[in-house]
């Protein structure tokens, strides 16, 4: 019997629109160690080399891409997005260098956090923009709020 929400995913699943998505397979699995699951090619007389559909997945989390198609208003975020994936690792710092080895621009080398993670920012060669983060510390809602309030006072705070 099938399941409401099929074995392996979770009830939200992120859905990529990627210019190059076969290309962006081959970074994920370079970048964050993907494991691929499947692509299906577009058939449509427009789709030659694109893929209708395909599956990665990244630790325990399901990754959905769909290449560009322009005729049906499905576009990637080409130079800017107001989405980021977050993902949480064992080792933020050598995750964080193996993507920026693979074609990841820097945008935040990871740091400690005032919330108990170490974390940083990147954007992926296909626009789409990621942050990561290895949890170091558990810390209570006060203990954050105080963090913060020391960090503010040190110099200008931005938060992730």
């Amino acid at each position: 019997m099938a399941h409401a929400i099929p074995d392996g995913l979770h009830a939200i699943v992120p859905h990529l629109v990627v210019k190059g998505a076969s290309e962006a397979i081959e970074f994920y699995k370079r970048a964050f160690g993907a494991v691929e699951h499947c692509r299906i090619p577009d058939q449509s007389p427009a789709g030659a080399n694109r893929l209708m559909h395909a599956s990665v997945q990244i630790g325990d989390s399901r990754l959905y891409l769909v290449d560009e198609m322009p005729e049906h208003g499905c576009l990637g975020p080409n130079g800017s997005s107001p989405v980021t994936i977050h993902l949480n690792v064992t080792d933020v710092d050598a995750t964080f260098e193996r993507a920026v080895e693979a074609g990841a621009t820097p945008i935040m080398p990871p740091a400690d956090m005032f919330w108990g993670d170490r974390y940083g920012r990147l954007i992926d060669p296909f626009g789409h923009h990621w942050s990561m983060a290895e949890h170091v510390e558990d810390l209570s809602p006060e203990q954050m709020r105080a963090n913060m309030a020391e960090a503010c006072r040190k110099e200008p705070c931005e938060v992730g």
